[in-house]
């Protein structure tokens, strides 16, 4: 096996690593600006999750620690 396998794979990952970098930075930087303007509220936005609305008793049997039936 030559001694410069994988070379080529991580030159490539430390370019989509600093890619990744700085497109983290533009967001941040975008980000800081609309919350200085007032566009945007301070703090982490919270988006609604659907999985915490599930109805009541679809949990009540593993509540009770027996299996589901439906499985």
């Amino acid at each position: 096996m030559p001694d410069s396998f994988g070379k080529r794979q991580r030159h490539d990952a430390r370019g989509k690593k600093a890619a990744a970098r700085e497109e983290r930075r533009t967001a941040r930087n975008k980000r800081r600006e609309e919350r200085a303007s007032g566009v945007l509220e301070a703090g982490t936005p919270i988006a609604p999750s659907d999985a915490n609305e599930q109805p009541e008793d679809a949990d009540s049997s593993r509540v009770s620690g027996e299996p589901d039936e439906t499985a």
